[in-house]
């Protein structure tokens, strides 16, 4: 087991375990744009994500204009940050052919959409971005709206959206374990 030492420490001052632990859930943004060169970047490190069998189900959706912002922020008391937002980006998966061509039924295409979600946040995180993952999927209202909103295909669900922008909040970054939830070689 590990103990708190200079060791430690050295590890959580790593780049990416840094970007990890203090990647928390921001909703309010300041008034920039995010530069198109950090789009890029968040959206090759989602696909960049892994999937079941390599498929890379996930088509990804950039939604920087404010019109279609504001319009989802209204949508329902939930999603109202993505309207002060300058960015999100949509994690959707053609889900009718990824099941009928891949024969996988169990609900695969979300573990693999979360993956992207997770790299898109934590990117962000990197470049000096906030975020929040606002949950679309299995909320019929929400997921009826935005996606009528975002012209989505039938058959296309919108998983989630990376909500995005430089932040004007600050939270505290996440530190240690959580020993009651901590179980080693079993329960």
């Amino acid at each position: 087991m590990l103990n708190e030492n200079s060791s430690v420490a050295a590890i959580r001052d790593n780049e990416v375990v840094r970007s990890i632990l203090e990647r928390r859930s921001i909703r309010v943004f300041k008034n920039k744009s995010v530069e198109p060169e950090k789009v890029e970047v968040l959206l090759e490190c989602a696909f960049a994500a892994p999937s079941a069998m390599n498929i890379h189900p996930c088509h990804l959706m950039v939604i920087y204009e404010a019109f279609l912002l504001k319009e989802i922020g209204s949508v329902h008391e939930r999603t109202r940050m993505v309207a002060l937002a300058p960015l999100a980006i949509g994690v959707c998966v053609d889900v009718a052919n990824y099941e009928k061509r891949h024969n996988l039924t169990d609900g695969t295409w979300m573990e693999d959409s979360s993956c992207a979600m997770e790299n898109i946040l934590i990117a962000a995180k990197s470049l000096g971005l906030e975020g929040v993952w606002l949950k679309i999927v299995n909320r019929p209202e929400r997921e009826e709206a935005v996606s009528r909103i975002l012209n989505i295909p039938e058959g296309v669900k919108l998983f989630a959206l990376a909500v995005l922008g430089y932040g004007d909040e600050f939270k505290a970054p996440h530190s240690g374990v959580d020993s009651a939830k901590l179980h080693r070689n079993g329960w």
